[in-house]
C-alpha cells in the first residue's frame, strides 16, 4: 500500500505545485503588463495640492484619496510639489510652475515623508501617481542660475530671458547644453527612485526638444516602467517618449459648440483631421477643465452653461482618457486663484455620482477603453442632417456603446442611420431603451449612453 499512498501524495503535491505555478504566472502577467497597456481603461484626476484643502498639504489630501478612488479614478496627477521661486514672484505664493529646486519639497505642502506617504497610500488603493514636471524653465533664484549660468537661454546681450514675455517669473533653460540635460534627467530619476512615482505629466512639452524627451525616457525606463503624459497636441510626441497627449483641439471645439460658434458637424471635421495626425495606439487626454482652463478661461459653468454635463459625457466616452480636476465633483463654481491661496468648497458633492457613473461605464465597457484598446467612434446620424445632435457608436469585441447628445438648448429629434444597431439597450443614466430605427426625441442638452451589456 505504501507505494500507492506515495504515488497519490506525489500526484497531490504536483497538482498543488502546478496550481501555485499557474497562480504565480497569472500574477506575473498582471505585473508584467507595461504602459500603455496598463493604462488601457484608466481615468485621471488632477490634484491641486495648494487649493484642494483648507490646509493645502499632502497629509490633508490623503483622506480624500479613497473617495476619489471609489469614483473610478486610477491615476493621480499631482501638480508641481517643489519650492516656488521668490525672485520676480507673481502674487503672494507664486506660480506652481516657477520651481527653485527640482529635488526640493514646497514646505507649504509638507515634507518629503508626507509626499511618500501620499504615494504609498495611492499604491495601496491601486492608483498610480504621476508628477507634474516643469522641464522648460526654472525660477530666477534656482541654484543653477548662479552655479551654472550657461544652463539658461540668453539674448544677444547675454541676458537670461523668459520663455514667453508674459512668463516673467521664470527663466528659459538652454537645451543646447548637454550637461543641463543630464542634470534634468538626474532630477527626474530622483523622484522615481526616492518616492516611487509612476510617471510624469510634462509641462509645455513641445517647448523642449524631442531629443531630450527620448533620451530621458530611455534613461528612466532603466529604473521603472513609467506612464508619460505630454502637455502638447502633436503626433510626434508619441513616437518614443510619450503615451498620451492633450487633445487641446477637441477641448476648443467643445467650448466653441457651447458658445454657438460651431455645431456637432465640427466634431466630425476635427476627428477626421486628428486621425490623420495621430496613430490608433496614441492615448489622447479629454477634459472639460484643468488648472489652466479653470483659472484663466473660466469655470465649467461659465464656459459650457447648461451643457456642462453633456460635454462631460462626451469627454468621457469619446476616444481618449477622461480627466477630472480638483473640485469638479463638488461642482467647482469659481476660478481658483493661480498665485494665491484659494480653497475648493467640499460642503457637498453634487456631481460625484455623475462622474462615478461615467468612470464605471468606461471601466466596464471595452469599447470605451483608451487608444487601440477601445473602439473608434463612428457617427450614427450622418443621414439625419441634424447638426445639433451628435450620436456615435464605439464597438470592440462585441461590446457596443452608443452615445446620443443634444448639443443645443432646444429639444431635438434625431433619426439614426439605417445601419445603426437596433434592439434593447441599457441607458447608464436611465432605464432600458429600445432602438427601433424611429426618431428619438431628446431634451435640451440631453444625453443617452447606451450599452449592450
Amino acid at each position: 500500500m505504501r507505494p500507492i499512498v506515495t504515488l497519490i501524495l506525489i500526484s497531490f503535491l504536483a497538482a498543488c505545485s502546478t496550481s501555485q505555478q499557474e497562480e504565480a504566472q497569472n500574477q506575473d502577467n498582471v505585473v508584467s503588463a507595461t504602459f500603455p497597456e496598463r493604462a488601457k481603461d484608466m481615468v485621471m484626476y488632477e490634484v491641486n495640492t495648494r487649493q484642494h484643502t483648507p490646509e493645502g498639504t499632502f497629509r490633508a489630501f490623503i483622506p480624500h484619496m479613497e473617495r476619489i478612488k471609489n469614483m473610478g479614478v486610477d491615476i493621480l496627477w499631482i501638480m508641481p510639489i517643489q519650492p516656488v521661486g521668490i525672485e520676480k514672484r507673481k502674487g503672494g505664493l507664486g506660480s506652481y510652475y516657477s520651481i527653485s529646486d527640482y529635488k526640493g519639497i514646497n514646505s507649504e505642502y509638507g515634507s518629503l515623508e508626507d509626499f511618500k506617504a501620499l504615494v504609498e497610500k495611492a499604491h495601496e488603493l491601486g492608483m498610480l501617481v504621476i508628477l507634474d514636471w516643469v522641464a522648460n524653465h526654472t525660477s530666477w533664484d534656482h541654484q543653477w542660475m548662479t552655479e551654472y549660468p550657461d544652463f539658461y537661454s540668453t539674448d544677444s546681450l547675454g541676458n537670461v530671458v523668459s520663455p514667453v514675455e508674459d512668463w516673467s517669473d521664470v527663466a528659459d533653460l538652454n537645451y543646447g547644453n548637454e550637461a543641463m540635460q543630464q542634470e534634468m534627467i538626474n532630477d527626474m530619476k530622483y523622484w522615481v527612485e526616492g518616492a516611487d512615482i509612476d510617471g510624469f505629466r510634462c509641462d509645455v512639452a513641445g517647448y523642449v526638444p524631442m531629443d531630450f524627451w527620448n533620451k530621458a525616457k530611455d534613461s528612466l525606463d532603466q529604473v521603472k516602467d513609467l506612464f508619460m503624459l505630454a502637455e502638447w497636441d502633436e503626433g510626434k510626441m508619441h513616437k518614443d517618449a510619450f503615451h498620451m497627449t492633450y487633445s487641446w483641439g477637441m477641448h476648443h471645439v467643445m467650448n466653441a459648440i457651447a458658445k454657438g460658434e460651431m455645431n456637432a458637424d465640427s466634431i466630425d471635421a476635427f476627428l477626421t483631421k486628428d486621425k490623420a495626425k495621430f496613430q490608433p495606439k496614441d492615448f489622447r487626454l479629454q477634459f472639460t477643465s484643468n488648472h489652466d482652463e479653470n483659472s484663466w478661461n473660466g469655470t465649467v459653468a461659465e464656459r459650457f452653461g447648461d451643457g456642462a454635463k453633456t460635454f462631460a459625457v462626451f469627454a468621457s466616452t469619446i476616444q481618449g482618457m477622461p480627466l477630472l480636476y480638483s473640485g469638479m465633483e463638488a461642482g467647482l463654481d469659481k476660478r481658483l486663484r493661480f498665485f494665491d491661496k484659494d480653497t475648493v468648497d467640499w460642503s457637498s458633492l453634487p456631481l460625484a455620482d455623475f462622474y462615478t457613473t461615467l468612470f464605471e461605464l468606461k471601466a466596464n465597457n471595452e469599447a470605451l477603453w483608451n487608444g487601440e484598446f477601445g473602439g473608434e467612434a463612428k457617427r450614427l446620424n450622418t443621414q439625419d442632417k441634424n447638426e445639433d445632435v451628435y450620436a456615435f457608436l464605439r464597438e470592440k469585441n462585441g461590446n457596443q456603446v452608443i452615445v446620443i447628445l443634444n448639443l443645443s438648448a432646444s429639444e431635438q429629434s434625431v433619426t439614426l442611420d439605417e445601419d445603426a444597431p437596433k434592439g434593447n439597450f441599457h441607458d447608464a443614466f436611465g432605464e432600458q431603451m429600445e432602438l427601433t430605427g424611429e426618431a428619438i426625441n431628446i431634451a435640451p442638452w440631453g444625453y443617452h449612453v447606451l450599452t449592450n451589456n
